[in-house]
Parts: C-alpha cells; sequence; structure tokens
C-alpha cells in the first residue's frame, strides 16, 4: 500500500498558529467537504471539449472553498500552472477520476480517527477536511484553516483515513521553528506517521518501513551524522540518486524515534501531549533512547 504525503514544507510555516485556532473541540462538529472534487471535474471536462480555454479559474479555483485556497500556494499555484499540468497529465487525471468520487465514502473512516484522538488528547481540536484535487505534487497539507488532502494522489481510497490522521496530528503539533534541523523535521513527520497510525491503524509507507528496517543499521549512522544540518537530500523531500533508497526515510526514523518515545513512557497520554509539544528535540531524541549507541 503506498500514499504519496510529498511536497508538505509549507506545513511548518503555519504550525505555531494551530493552537490559537478556535475550532472546535467535538470530533462531531468537524465537517467533510469534497465540493471542489465535483468542481473540478466539471472544469476538467470543460477543458475536453475545447482545450484551447482554461476553464480552471473560474469553473474552479475563483469558486472553489477555503480548501482550494489552503492548496493554491506551492501546489496548484494559479489556473495557468494547473492547466500545463493538466494538458501534461490528461491520461493520469482520468485514471483517477472514479477513484477521487470515492472521497466522500470515506468521512465515517475519518471521524473514527477523531473519537480516538479526542480519547489520547482531549485538548485537541478539529478543523474542517477538504478535498481537493492539485496539480499531481501534494497529497495532503494542514494549516490554520483545516486539513486539505490532494484526492488525484491518493492510490488508494483505503488509505484516506491514514491521510487525513496524518494531517490532523500535524494541525494538533506546537513545533514551528525557522530553520528546522534535519533532525526536528523528521521527528515532526514522524511523529505525525507514529500518532496518525496510533488513531487510525494504518500503516506508514510500507515501502519506505521495508527499506528501512532492512538497512537500519547503516542508515542510522548516517543520520547521526546528518541530523544537524539543514540539508534533506536522501531523507526528505529527494533523493540524490546515490543509493536505491526510496523517497522520504526521513518519516520512517521520526517514526522509529517517537515510537521508542511512546514505549519508554509510563503515561501513554501524557506522552502523547509531549510528542505534540516537543520543545528541545535533543532532549527527545535521548529519552527515546533510539540511536544511542551510534551517538558519542
Amino acid at each position: 500500500m503506498k500514499y504519496c504525503l510529498t511536497f508538505l514544507t509549507s506545513v511548518f510555516i503555519f504550525q505555531c498558529v494551530h493552537a490559537q485556532t478556535p475550532f472546535p473541540g467535538d470530533p462531531d462538529s468537524s465537517v467533510f467537504i469534497t465540493k471542489d472534487i465535483d468542481n473540478f471535474w466539471r472544469a476538467f471536462d470543460m477543458f475536453k471539449e475545447d482545450t484551447t480555454a482554461n476553464p480552471f479559474g473560474k469553473a474552479y479555483i475563483d469558486i472553489g472553498s477555503e480548501g482550494v485556497k489552503g492548496f493554491t500556494p506551492n501546489r496548484i499555484i494559479s489556473a495557468d500552472h494547473l492547466l500545463e499540468v493538466v494538458k501534461k497529465r490528461r491520461n493520469d487525471y482520468d485514471k483517477v477520476r472514479a477513484m477521487t468520487l470515492q472521497m466522500t465514502k470515506k468521512e465515517k473512516q475519518c471521524r473514527s480517527t477523531f473519537y480516538a484522538l479526542k480519547y489520547w488528547y482531549p485538548d485537541a481540536k478539529f478543523p474542517p477536511v477538504y478535498f481537493v484535487i492539485g496539480a499531481f505534487n501534494s497529497g495532503g497539507t494542514a494549516n490554520e484553516k483545516g486539513v486539505f488532502i490532494g484526492a488525484e494522489k491518493q492510490a488508494d481510497a483505503d488509505v484516506v483515513p491514514y491521510i487525513v490522521a496524518h494531517e490532523l496530528i500535524h494541525f494538533q503539533q506546537n513545533n514551528w521553528m525557522e530553520a528546522p534541523t534535519l533532525l526536528q523535521k523528521s521527528i515532526i513527520e514522524g511523529s505525525a506517521d507514529f500518532l496518525g497510525e496510533l488513531i487510525s491503524g494504518g500503516p506508514p509507507n510500507r515501502k519506505v518501513t521495508a527499506y528501512g528496517d532492512k538497512h537500519e543499521d547503516r542508515l542510522c549512522r548516517e543520520f547521526v551524522e546528518r541530523m544537524d544540518s539543514t540539508n534533506y537530500i536522501d531523507w526528505l523531500y529527494g533523493v540524490s540518486g546515490k543509493d536505491d533508497r526510496p523517497n522520504d526515510l526521513g518519516y520512517w526514523i521520526g517514526y522509529k524515534i517517537t515510537r521508542e518515545y511512546f514505549r519508554n513512557s509510563p503515561n501513554k497520554k501524557q506522552a502523547v501531549r509531549e510528542i505534540l509539544d516537543i520543545r528541545d528535540y535533543k532532549v527527545f531524541l535521548n529519552k527515546s533512547g533510539y540511536l544511542r549507541k551510534y551517538i558519542q
């Protein structure tokens, strides 16, 4: 099972304000908005009828929800950019159309993850969840307006509740920083994977997990040499091609660190609270015990 959570860098820009956003603490109060998917496909059909026109402005972006507005910076970018992507990847959009229309069927499963988060973290806030169509460059993100899911990037609708859970955790995190190190970003993403799994039951990226577990010793040694750097290549958002590693191994190692922290904590609910509000990532790493034997 594969899912895409790449191109999420902007999520960090907003994490400083999530805690102040006045969204309800009742999981039943959250809304799931899918109308933008229907709007996109109407615009897409208009494009197919007249490929010289660009309907993605007036028929999609201009009438879009807060979800489309939140997904436009760095993702949709503009109507012209979306048009160019549609032209290049028209067949890919056609292939995912039926799957994107299944998003409405996943609300009950997604909401069950909200109930689970409320159990583990009673102070949780539950923003709206927007399902939109983007430019095939992001599976999801979150900002102060809510959680946004790029429906066209979901290869399997069954993993959508896990994707939503991951982004819901990002919404709760209070860990904005101006220039995160590789260690900090990996824990931010890996902790969202771990807590997302805790509340949804869905697994993290199986391909990345399988590779990481198989090459754990080598990767741990490499990571401790790089963890204080702000160069993320080969760990987050891109690989150099120096070996056969998959993208985003930072998620895997951040998950491992967070899992050990959680396991070593006598009070699990308090551990969840601490994971969502990490103050010192080196202290967090040390308390987890993971990587200890690799750090001199």
